[in-house]
């Protein structure tokens, strides 16, 4: 009898663990889902902010602001954006400022915590 007791304890401690580290891994999921959505809506915006300034023309009627003003920081708790823009035809690979008229490929970053997501656009 002390011997079904005692199989019958470790059998339950034993599943009592297990479930209790599967329900780690499902908490630090959802906190890395978290993460991962403010680090896709950071590259988001570094992706506007290399169109707003490649579009920006201070001969143009439309009002803006050229050099286009810095990032913003970002109050979701994010650990920021980077932007870069290249110029896929005469020189691939280089990179240059996002005003510039023969950018043709904007990559941004942007990172939360152990996440980071990356945005590109090409035209």
């Amino acid at each position: 009898m002390i011997l079904t007791t005692l199989t019958l304890g470790g059998v339950l401690l034993g599943a009592t663990t297990i479930a209790g580290l599967l329900m780690v891994y499902q908490i630090r999921q959802t906190n890395d889902m978290a993460n991962s959505a403010k680090a896709v809506f950071a590259a988001d915006s570094g992706i506007e902010w290399g169109l707003y300034s490649y579009i920006c023309d201070p001969l143009l009627d439309v009002p803006c602001q050229s050099p286009a003003p810095p990032l913003p920081a970002f109050t979701n708790g994010d650990t920021g954006v980077t932007v870069k823009c290249y110029d896929q035809g005469n020189n691939p690979g280089v990179e240059i400022d996002c005003s510039n008229a023969s950018t043709t490929l904007i990559r941004s970053s942007g990172r939360s915590s152990r996440s980071i997501r990356v945005l590109e656009a090409t035209f």
